[in-house]
């Protein structure tokens, strides 16, 4: 039973029912993320001492770990900002350092922050320095180690007691923490884009002299995943309100520490590419996680688009086009020339088929009017595929149709060419639109680097870490197709969130919005 269903607000004066109404709101809310503390904590130690853990080898539990303390270090980040919230808008929480001294051989650059004006308050004159609060924090640029030493000198006025000041201490997104804002992107980026799974990150600054677990790289990342949540679902809101996107899914193994072994989770990608017809939208991708491959996945990454949605031929898709669909109007579904031709292929490759061979030529007439109209204007697409690829299409409609009544649905050429007459319909939407493609390829490259952080790091160490990695795969995956370096707009990004970036500004720190430094 609920807090609120306990007390009753109609009791309450009007004046602090409004207060009370919050306060119980925000008990629940805490509540729900003690609990998916707790469920991280139990993983966490079945995975550490179950019985059925030593069927995992030493790479399994260091991933299991790793994806489990990072979920736990997000969890924390939002109990810390959620208890600072609560308070009265200046309190901190209490630093905490993941390893002792930084090593003394590390070169240090120290940057000095003096107070805006060094006159005494009581206008005895200049103030003379009485002392310093020094801080270190583990900076890193590529190839270089190096230590930042913060220097605030403390200033007092010789002719009263009343004149110290002293320069406050700069913001950092992990307070009391070691690591600068460009070591956090330094980590992000090394996982997500180059796929260095964090056990052996610790491995590398190890042969440099560091001595810095995986578990402190861990909790570094979650932190930085969880305040980069709000930029994430910004990015997400952009591009749903788009009137065409692409969708794909590919395979994120995760490692079920209960069972000592993987199961099959997904990343769903939704991507935004105008630049085939130069569209003023700025292209962007973001990566849903989810544990299953159930359409209904994709029915709730969707809430809140309802225009053209390019996809391969996956039957999950089925859902967003009935009217039954949840979170928005039935999506119109545009489907992949690209899938078609591959079914073809595979074909012709495995029994040299004469009629493979000739659904291939047909559509590569159609390629061929695409490679005429790139980078036109959509009207200029649209009229040049009603005039030149829609009689195409339209012949080869029948040539397939043809084929089909002569080849038995069961043999491996008629099920491909099943396939084809299944998807007809959105195989011709791109006739009728000059925004949509004749495939959806561009997604399919925006699914290669997952791929290929998948067989470098084998598999995601639990379903917490799919998300996370999703996350921070979406910001990597945006800057490249805007042709934005990764680290320098990470490294920013953080910074700007640990000086307190306005709300009603997140806009400004999407990827495309960044401006390096001269």
């Amino acid at each position: 039973m609920s807090a609120a269903s306990v007390i009753d607000l109609s009791a309450i004066p009007d004046a602090q029912r409004a207060a009370v109404q919050a306060l119980l709101e925000e008990v629940a809310v805490l509540k729900d993320i003690t609990k998916r503390q707790e469920h991280l904590i139990a993983e966490l130690n079945h995975a550490l001492h179950g019985k059925r853990s030593e069927k995992l080898s030493e790479d399994e539990r260091q991933l299991a770990f790793e994806d489990l303390s990072i979920a736990l270090a997000e969890v924390e980040a939002e109990k810390e900002k959620r208890a600072v919230k609560a308070g009265d808008g200046t309190a901190k929480p209490a630093p905490r350092r993941t390893i002792g001294n930084l090593p003394a051989a590390l070169p240090r650059i120290e940057e000095v922050i003096e107070p805006d004006s060094l006159i005494c308050p009581c206008g005895c004159g200049v103030m003379h320095k009485i002392g310093e609060d020094r801080s270190e924090r583990l900076d890193i640029v590529p190839a270089q180690l190096r230590v930042i030493v913060t220097v605030r000198p403390k200033y007092a006025c010789r002719s009263c007691t009343d004149g110290v000041t002293q320069a406050p201490a700069p913001s950092h997104l992990i307070m009391g923490g070691l690591p600068t804002e460009a070591t956090l992107a330094h980590v992000l980026v090394s996982k997500y884009a180059d796929h260095l799974p964090l056990y052996r990150q610790s491995q590398i600054l190890a042969r440099a002299g560091l001595d810095l677990h995986r578990a402190a790289l861990a909790d570094w990342v979650g932190k930085a995943a969880f305040h980069l949540k709000p930029v994430v679902d910004r990015l997400a809101e952009h591009l749903k309100r788009s009137d065409k996107l692409f969708m794909d899914e590919t395979t994120a193994p995760v490692l079920d520490p209960g069972r000592g072994a993987t199961k099959t989770g997904y990343l769903w990608a939704l991507a935004r590419d105008d630049r085939p017809w130069s569209g003023e939208d700025p292209p962007g991708v973001v990566y849903f996680y989810a544990p299953g491959r159930a359409g209904e996945n994709a029915e709730t990454f969707l809430t809140g688009f309802d225009g053209i949605l390019q996809i391969d031929g996956y039957t999950g898709y089925n859902r967003l086009t009935k009217p039954s669909r949840k979170g928005g109007a039935p999506v119109r579904v545009a489907h992949c020339w690209a899938h078609a031709r591959r079914k073809l292929k595979e074909v012709f490759d495995r029994d040299g088929s004469e009629i493979a061979a000739e659904g291939l030529r047909r559509i590569a007439e159609f390629y061929a009017v695409e490679a005429d109209i790139r980078g036109v204007s959509p009207g200029q697409r649209l009229s040049a595929r009603q005039a030149r690829t829609a009689p195409l299409v339209a012949a080869f409609g029948d040539w397939l149709q043809a084929q089909r009544r002569k080849i038995s649905s069961k043999s491996r050429l008629g099920e491909k060419l099943t396939y084809i007459h299944n998807h007809w319909d959105g195989l011709q939407t791109f006739l009728t639109n000059g925004r949509v493609e004749i495939d959806s390829n561009r997604v399919e490259n925006l699914i290669r680097p997952i791929a290929l952080n998948r067989k470098n790091a084998l598999f995601a160490g639990h379903d917490e870490g799919g998300v996370a990695w999703g996350r921070i795969a979406s910001l990597i995956g945006t800057c490249k197709i805007n042709g934005v370096e990764p680290f320098a707009y990470l490294k920013a990004t953080l910074t700007a969130i640990a000086n307190g970036h306005p709300q009603s500004d997140i806009d400004d720190l999407l990827p495309w919005n960044f401006e390096p430094p001269n």
